[in-house]
């Protein structure tokens, strides 16, 4: 039987390696093997960011990608604990009865929906306001070298 609020915490936490698909479909579910792709080259762009600083370029275009992996495993987070048990049961517990126990929504559940949103949406924000900073950033440069 599979738990919702299982389900919320390991795509809040450990959303961005593919654990909460892993979990729900198993070791062959191709997107779950996909994700960590997006999460690796965010953390790349983080290092080449350490390395050479906020003017590199290819920094600015990977670190988003952890920022909205991160972010949209924070929203099927959401999603997965506003699901009712009817729905969860449905489609992640075939067979069970409607009210099964994996379905039911806890305190833990509560805290996933709160933590995810509170996480998620400072995580989208400053992954959205970084790109958007670079991107003008880099074309006030490129209009100061072609002016020149």
């Amino acid at each position: 039987m599979k738990s919702k609020t299982l389900a919320a915490w390991l795509a809040f936490l450990g959303g961005p390696l593919g654990l909460h698909r892993f979990y729900l479909r198993g070791p062959g579910d191709w997107l779950g093997w996909l994700l960590p792709i997006p999460t690796a080259l965010g953390l790349y762009g983080i290092e080449r960011v350490q390395q050479y600083g906020q003017d590199d370029v290819l920094s600015w275009l990977l670190v988003p990608l952890l920022g909205f992996t991160i972010a949209g495993c924070c929203l099927t987070a959401i999603l997965y604990a506003l699901m009712t048990p009817e729905q969860w049961n449905a489609k992640f517990n075939p067979g069970q009865p409607a009210d099964a126990a994996g379905g039911r929504t806890r305190w833990a559940t509560i805290f996933a929906i709160v933590f995810s949103l509170m996480f998620g949406a400072g995580v989208l924000m400053a992954s959205i306001a970084f790109s958007f900073q670079r991107y003008f950033e880099h074309q006030v440069e490129e209009g100061r070298r072609i002016s020149q």
